[in-house]
């Protein structure tokens, strides 16, 4: 042992004296992390996320957002109700103008998220989220603006242009706010992050469908729609669920697994339930709608405190940690 291993193992020793270490360490990739809950020499092993709770209400808001330009893009170019088309084109323009609003409120100064414009990172997660939501919300205002009256032929390619645009663009928004989560070192978010962006997605074209029943639109193909993202998110609650690893367990107890829990029954069996009733009653698909729409913001809330909850496990990071 060298004078300099024999003075950390003396460290060590002094603290395990204190009580700030009480168990042994496990050995992975950049260093020793105790097994016993308290982390590293009392410290947490990883720094808990500090985003506020403006972030999943801006995932769930733009996720929404963009499913909605895809609803519209689809309903547009399939010549179904115009009605429907112009709609979802609201909503899609409603949640691009509350999203960046909801996202600087965490960052706390405009200028923050302005200069998180300056460089665009291909790597960079955050980066390539920011200015996909930028891009998105000005097809969303583009294409609002070119199907207003009068409506010139001139324009027509323009304006399939903007559709098209918003709808690519909206999908990308959706899914993005998941994989932001699984290229984190949070271990729960890592572990699913296959996962989420599939989830995220799909729960949030069911939010997407869910606001264009409430404001009115009973198309048969919204609650088909509506029916195929709740047996998507169905379908990941179950893998969620029967995921039995220590870093998961933040999804299956304490708040942050109740919320999990409630956003993927509302979101996936129980919405599915009611819009498999709902084709010979209004009201079920009215609670269908209600259900997509809380059960999409309250997973994201979910694995939010999940994320939280996990960074300050050590057994979960021993469980994430390369081998």
């Amino acid at each position: 042992m060298t004078e300099r291993e024999a003075r950390l193992e003396a460290i060590r020793d002094e603290a395990r004296a204190k009580g700030r270490v009480d168990a042994p360490s496990a050995t992975v990739a950049g260093g020793p992390i105790p097994t016993a809950p308290g982390g590293y020499y009392g410290q947490p092993v990883l720094k808990a996320p500090v985003w506020t709770w403006e972030i999943p209400a801006y995932f769930a808001a733009g996720g929404a957002a963009g499913m909605a330009a895809a609803i519209a893009a689809v309903a547009e170019l399939a010549g179904a109700d115009r009605a429907l088309a112009r709609d979802a084109r609201l909503v899609a323009l409603a949640g691009a103008a509350v999203s960046p609003l909801l996202l600087i409120s965490d960052l706390g100064r405009p200028s923050r998220f302005l200069n998180m414009l300056r460089v665009f990172k291909a790597r960079s997660a955050m980066s390539v989220g920011v200015w996909t939501l930028v891009a998105f919300s000005a097809a969303a205002l583009a294409s609002v603006a070119l199907s207003a009256p009068p409506e010139w032929a001139a324009l027509s390619g323009a304006r399939t242009a903007a559709f098209v645009m918003a709808a690519v663009l909206g999908v990308l928004l959706a899914a993005y706010t998941g994989v932001l989560l699984g290229v984190s070192a949070v271990p729960v978010w890592a572990a699913h992050a296959r996962l989420l962006p599939i989830q995220f997605t799909a729960s949030s074209l069911g939010a997407a469908t869910g606001v264009l029943e409430l404001v009115g639109h009973r198309a048969p193909a919204l609650n088909v729609v509506g029916a195929g993202a709740a047996a998507i998110v169905l379908v990941c609650a179950v893998v969620t669920e029967r995921d039995r690893r220590a870093v998961s367990r933040p999804l299956r107890s304490g708040r942050s697994g109740a919320l999990v829990r409630l956003g993927d029954a509302l979101a996936g069996p129980a919405a599915l339930a009611l819009r498999v009733a709902a084709a010979g009653s209004a009201t079920a698909r009215t609670l269908a709608a209600a259900a997509a729409i809380a059960g999409s913001v309250c997973a994201r809330y979910g694995w939010m405190a999940a994320g939280r909850a996990s960074a300050a496990d050590p057994a979960a990071v021993l469980d994430e940690a390369p081998r």
